[in-house]
């Protein structure tokens, strides 16, 4: 697909771009509407209704956040025994199928997951992704991080759990796993898909391993990269960074299938889960 295409999408998911704007300007690029109408399904999510896993439990839960009730989805594995603890976070549309769907591949794999939902301060996250992404703007950057940091006391308050934390996150969620590094010194791994980096200075708060998965062709965020590897050596973080070339942005999210790359996808998650096994349990 156009690589003008994929830019102009992502302007769209992270500017914002008003829709009508985008879809003008979406034609503009492809010659007609109809040819604008035929490329948008491969943009946007398109999200499949997955069967029960007869090993998971899954569960709607509540937990305290910062003057808010947190809404989040928790799942875990049948099998018996103390498991590490991952909050999983996600993109600027809110709790989605794609998200769930990764909370239970987190479970899958032996952890106990907690997909907490941003938008639970305005009710939680709606159908509409445009509406979702649109609530994106007014939360408020202190509550929201207290939020999250609050998804940690639930995920250890639970019996299962073997006090190790993680955390993983994808683009939105991806800045704020790296927020999370910085201002949670018993975070023992995070992981950022495509994330917003931290402040060079707050780099030397973190305690956890990092683990970086960007796209090689995601300018907009890559951009940020020089200045926090140089933070990240010069405090003496623990950090494993990985670019996967030719990679667009999103490029994890299977429900999008113009910026979905399998190989690159597998490969990161793989890695996702070594640095789990190893920093976890």
């Amino acid at each position: 697909m156009d690589q003008r295409i994929i830019r102009l999408f992502d302007e769209y998911t992270h500017a914002p771009l008003r829709r009508e704007e985008f879809i003008r300007r979406l034609v503009q690029l492809t010659g007609t509407m109809t040819a604008a109408m035929a490329v948008l399904p491969m943009l946007e999510s398109n999200y499949v209704q997955a069967a029960p896993d007869p090993d998971l439990i899954e569960e709607i839960i509540t937990y305290p956040g910062q003057n808010i009730t947190m809404k989040g989805y928790f799942v875990r594995s049948k099998a018996a025994g103390k498991k590490g603890g991952v909050v999983v976070i996600h993109e600027n549309r809110g709790l989605t199928p794609y998200i769930k769907d990764v909370t239970r591949r987190v479970a899958k794999a032996g952890y106990l997951a907690l997909a907490p939902d941003a938008l639970s301060v305005f009710g939680g996250t709606p159908a509409n992704e445009d509406e979702a992404r649109g609530l994106f703007t007014k939360l408020d950057t202190s509550q929201n991080l207290q939020n999250f940091l609050k998804a940690f006391d639930y995920i250890t308050g639970r019996h299962e759990c073997n006090g190790k934390t993680g955390c993983v996150g994808f683009c939105w969620g991806g800045g704020i796993v790296n927020d999370l590094a910085v201002n949670d010194p018993r975070l023992n791994a995070a992981v950022a898909f495509y994330g917003r980096q931290p402040a060079a200075e707050d780099v030397k708060k973190i305690r956890a391993a990092v683990q970086l998965h960007y796209g090689g062709l995601d300018e907009r965020i890559n951009a940020g990269i020089p200045a926090y590897e140089a933070a990240l050596k010069a405090a003496g973080v623990k950090y494993e960074l990985y670019i996967y070339e030719g990679a667009q942005h999103a490029f994890h999210n299977n429900t999008s299938s113009a910026r979905y790359n399998e190989a690159a996808a597998k490969l990161a998650w793989e890695r996702t889960l070594k640095l789990f096994r190893e920093h976890l349990g």
